[in-house]
């Protein structure tokens, strides 16, 4: 009993030592003084200061759309990628989805750095060629320099976003009776018309997890972004950065509540998802029984 109460303990200690920080940010937020350790009283000043920064709005949106826009496009090309893993056999499916794990497991700063030399690496050669085919002909003029910004930002949280979207829409799909598939191509289906109308009502919790995870993950990043969004664009999470260089204002505070209280709910949304899939998947199995 001592021990169990020890290890209760200590567990408290742990979550309190993670998030006291946090809800003292959330709370000081809510101050009406410019202090983040005198009380002045509750208001919405600094959420108001908040909403009416430019510069803060104008990252917010190209967060928004660089997320959406990675998560649609991720979404789909990842289906599609776990849709020819299950296709293929077990001796080719293992090596390629060890490599599509690496991403995950690898450190931000070295995706982000590794994505950078090769924007770098591709502008360069790209320069090169479109000043010779710009020297052959007249007719179309290549541009010979371009520079990092939202494309490559948008590329880099689609490259990132991939591979969660595949581990989600995988289990799906071994879960699925493969003579499903089989059956309806029998009954006069094409594989598209298959597709629709049998593998994805199958596989659309997965698809969904898949997404939500993908708009969590671009949302939240800034070591990548960092790296890949050049000096026009920013992100909500370079433009806080940027404003930790300078003096610390309360609007940080607000900014940063919001952050939390956006990826808590997309995370609690995802879980909610996953733990009602797995009750539906126990039920089916009893039933069966």
């Amino acid at each position: 009993m001592k021990s169990r109460a020890l290890n209760r303990v200590f567990m408290a200690l742990v979550f309190l030592f993670l998030y006291a920080p946090i809800f003292l940010l959330i709370i000081f937020s809510f101050n009406a003084g410019e202090s983040s350790v005198v009380w002045k009283g509750f208001s919405l000043k600094w959420y108001g200061e908040l909403f009416r920064d430019r510069l803060i709005m104008q990252s917010v949106y190209t967060t928004l759309l660089v997320s959406l826009l990675a998560t649609i496009i991720s979404t789909i090309a990842g289906t599609f990628a776990a849709i020819g893993f299950y296709s293929m056999r077990r001796r080719v499916r293992e090596p390629l989805m060890t490599i599509n794990s690496i991403p995950m497991m690898n450190a931000d700063i070295v995706t982000g750095v590794s994505l950078c030399l090769f924007f770098v690496a591709f502008f360069n050669l790209w320069g090169d060629f479109a000043s010779w085919i710009n020297s052959i002909q007249s007719l179309v003029y290549l541009p010979t320099r371009l520079n990092l910004g939202f494309g490559t930002l948008l590329l880099a949280h689609i490259s990132f976003n991939i591979p969660y979207v595949i581990l989600s829409v995988g289990p799906k799909l071994r879960q699925m009776d493969r003579n499903l598939v089989d059956a309806a191509q029998d009954l006069g289906c094409t594989w598209m018309q298959a597709f629709w109308k049998v593998i994805l009502p199958e596989i659309k919790p997965g698809i969904v997890s898949g997404a939500l995870i993908a708009f969590t993950m671009s949302v939240d990043d800034f070591v990548i972004s960092y790296f890949t969004a050049g000096s026009a664009t920013s992100t909500l999470a370079m433009q806080i950065y940027s404003m930790t260089k300078k003096r610390i204002s309360p609007k940080i505070n607000a900014i940063s509540t919001l952050l939390f209280i956006t990826v808590l709910a997309l995370l609690v949304i995802v879980n909610i998802r996953e733990a009602r899939q797995e009750r539906a998947a126990l039920a089916r199995q009893t039933g069966k029984k």
